[in-house]
């Protein structure tokens, strides 16, 4: 479905802006350390074209791969996140064709799974949240998802959802390229009850149709277990009576 990378520099203009760049605190001789994410909002100041150009290259240096940023000259700059898909609920696929048609399924994506994007600085969360889901020819409502990111915390791993009008690029450039002190999650949204009128009558039902067959497996589940039992009870009943 597919190969894990998306561009939103590809897929719509619309996502790129003219309007400069906040950033962290001014660079040293090494790329920022950030052990709490958290503290980004308050220690962010604007940085000039100088001082972005060195992060990146400070950024660039540290990469291990061949996902580097670009600075344009207007202050900008592209580069990539990979974001992780942790949906606990089907989502609903078009094929590329209109939502409610034959052609829509419902299903679950593998949990787990990676994809890319190439965004720019000025991309928000809720940008970063409509690129996945075109990429993946979602046709749900971008407003049941949300972006998160997950960071360390001395010994702890901590997930913190982001607001739809954080950078996730402006994240990733300050946490460094390792994964492991920041990453990019998108999940459904945490509602606490499931708000079934946000659905359309078509992915109602496609729901129905996954959850009855759910039950028939799990059904078949059982009285294969069930069968099983039987059997062997009936084989001791047997040996006893003789």
């Amino acid at each position: 479905m597919s190969s894990g990378y998306s561009s939103l520099e590809e897929d719509s203009e619309e996502y790129f802006f003219t309007a400069r760049t906040s950033f962290f605190k001014k660079p040293s001789g090494k790329l920022t350390d950030l052990k709490d994410v958290e503290k980004e909002k308050d220690l962010r100041t604007q940085l000039s074209y100088e001082e972005i150009k060195h992060n990146i290259d400070l950024y660039n240096a540290a990469t291990r791969d061949h996902f580097k940023m670009t600075l344009n000259p207007d202050g900008l700059y592209t580069g990539f996140i990979k974001v992780q898909l942790e949906l606990r609920r089907p989502i609903t696929v078009t094929g590329g064709v209109p939502a409610g048609t034959k052609a829509a399924e419902a299903f679950y994506l593998p949990r787990g799974s990676v994809n890319t994007l190439h965004i720019s600085s000025s991309n928000t969360v809720q940008q970063v949240i409509e690129a996945l889901l075109q990429k993946f020819t979602v046709a749900d409502n971008p407003a049941k998802f949300a972006l998160y990111k997950r960071f360390r915390r001395e010994d702890h791993v901590c997930v913190c959802k982001l607001s739809e009008t954080e950078h996730p690029l402006l994240l990733r450039l300050l946490a460094g390229p390792n994964l492991d002190t920041l990453s990019f999650v998108l999940r459904e949204q945490q509602t606490g009850e499931v708000m079934w009128d946000a659905f359309s009558i078509p992915e109602l039902h496609n729901f129905l149709r996954i959850l009855e067959k759910e039950e028939q497996d799990q059904v078949r589940v059982i009285t294969t277990r069930y069968n099983i039992y039987r059997e062997k009870l009936e084989e001791a009943l047997r040996a006893n009576h003789n």
